[in-house]
């Protein structure tokens, strides 16, 4: 059934609003847990107190995320149903298994064991509280992996057949094994867990700043500080060799998503990496382009060979135009090339970030430069996840479903494309109008929450002054 262009936009926009506020409360869960777990690690490793109330500290602005999470995550997952009915109808047997092992598996596992993490403190034996801690780490992760898993399927659909039912086409799972283990899927999972690893070891990091910068707890906040740093050296760097294995993953199942975000417009060998790019997309060419002096980098990163040809998005929409018919498949070239390269340029900031505060820590209360910077970066790995999120949502379009491709690029099965103007409920203007509101005052008023309580138990600081110690 056809619907509204305002309706496809509206619903687009809910979705979009509902996820970049989901994704406030997600990527520091997955992190501050783990954090938390190590913490606790050490307290009962070496039976020094400090660790068992920096683990106590964490882990309550940690439970304050993880219950807005909660919140925003189960509207999200209903609003497949409501918003996307036909999308959902054509991904239900592919989506049913992962989600419902996310929510009867990984999110009670989660649940449990951090309710005995949080208020199992001198109650139950010390292995079995930090079992239960680094469970709820693990639990966190897992939650991500199924979620991921479904979402690496609408970008790789591997694993699936296509049938006619009564209400149209749907997509039925053929092997539950190459869905679990698609490539696009298990790096996307790396690649969003390291991410949150490092928005939890700038939030640590950032909070101890604070205290420092005031000259308060400063054996509590420091020790607090060098576990970020060093948490979050090892994911930085790591997220940089996930990232190149991930935008090499993309250029074989995704062309198009690899041509907009880099602003490439012809099929090219040897295809240089560009750090500025403006496109005109009406016309199919780059205003402005400054490239990195290294010829045929792109061509290397995205298929390990200097001289690897790379196809352009002008060709590529010739290719999808006589495969599907009339129509845009080249997503917003200069919308995915700067928030994919926004977000790569930020990555790297975080390597430095925590590299030089380990340079600096042996004086690290007294080095206010490098504490205000510290303090002042805490929004950017929030901007960087949204960044990555927009870049592989976005440059997915026009799809909800990419079509399978193989490792060239080649589509091997076009009938499970799905399109997203034909994946929306056929919904009437005042029905979406009064979703999209009431679902953004709520999520502001989640926010607002989340912000106040973490801000609130933040700058209060621990429980026990570090002199105690």
């Amino acid at each position: 059934m056809d619907v509204s262009p305002f309706v496809l936009l509206v619903s687009r926009l809910q979705f979009a609003m509902t996820a970049f506020f989901h994704f406030i409360f997600v990527p520091l869960t997955l992190g501050l847990s783990t954090l938390a777990a190590i913490m606790l690690t050490l307290h009962y490793a070496t039976g020094k107190e400090i660790y068992r109330d920096m683990a106590k500290f964490w882990a309550k602005l940690f439970a304050i995320n993880f219950a807005l999470g909660v919140a925003t995550g189960l509207v999200h997952e209903f609003e497949f149903g409501m918003n996307w009915s036909v999308y959902s109808r054509f991904v239900g047997d592919i989506f049913g298994a992962p989600l419902a092992i996310e929510g009867l598996l990984a999110f009670f596992m989660e649940s449990t064991f951090m309710g005995v993490f949080l208020f199992g403190w001198d109650k139950v034996p010390k292995a079995v509280h930090l079992l239960a801690a680094w469970l709820s780490s693990i639990g966190s992760n897992l939650s991500a992996l199924w979620i991921l898993i479904a979402n690496g399927w609408m970008q790789h659909p591997v694993g699936a057949k296509v049938e006619m039912a009564a209400a149209g086409k749907r997509a039925v799972l053929s092997d539950w094994w190459a869905v679990v283990f698609n490539p696009v899927a298990d790096v996307k999972f790396w690649h969003t867990t390291t991410a949150g690893m490092i928005l939890s070891a700038v939030f640590v990091l950032s909070i101890s700043a604070y205290h420092l910068l005031k000259k308060q707890h400063v054996e509590f906040f420091k020790k607090s500080a060098y576990i970020a740093l060093v948490f979050g050296l090892i994911a930085s760097v790591g997220e940089v060799v996930i990232g190149d294995i991930h935008a090499h993953e993309v250029a074989k199942t995704q062309p198009t998503k690899l041509a907009a975000g880099e602003a490439l417009w012809h099929t090219t060998k040897g295809a240089n990496l560009l750090m500025f790019a403006w496109a005109d997309q009406n016309s199919q060419k780059n205003i402005i382009e400054i490239p990195v002096p290294i010829p045929g980098l792109l061509s290397f990163l995205a298929t390990h060979s200097f001289n690897g040809e790379l196809k352009g998005a002008a060709e590529l929409q010739k290719q999808f135009e006589a495969q599907f018919g009339p129509g845009n498949y080249i997503p917003p070239v200069n919308f995915s090339f700067w928030s994919f390269h926004l977000m790569v340029y930020l990555g790297f900031y975080f390597v430095l970030l925590f590299l030089v505060g380990l340079i600096k820590y042996k004086n690290l209360e007294n080095s206010t430069g490098f504490l205000k910077l510290a303090l002042y970066s805490l929004p950017l790995p929030y901007i960087a996840c949204w960044l990555g999120w927009a870049f592989a949502e976005v440059g997915r379009q026009p799809w909800i479903v990419y079509p399978l491709t193989d490792d060239f690029g080649k589509i091997l099965l076009p009938q499970i494309g799905l399109k997203t103007a034909n994946a929306v409920s056929p919904l009437t203007n005042v029905e979406v109008v009064i979703t999209y509101v009431v679902f953004l005052a709520t999520f502001i008023a989640l926010a607002i929450a989340d912000f106040y309580l973490l801000a609130k138990f933040a700058t209060k600081g621990p429980e026990k002054e570090a002199e105690l110690y």
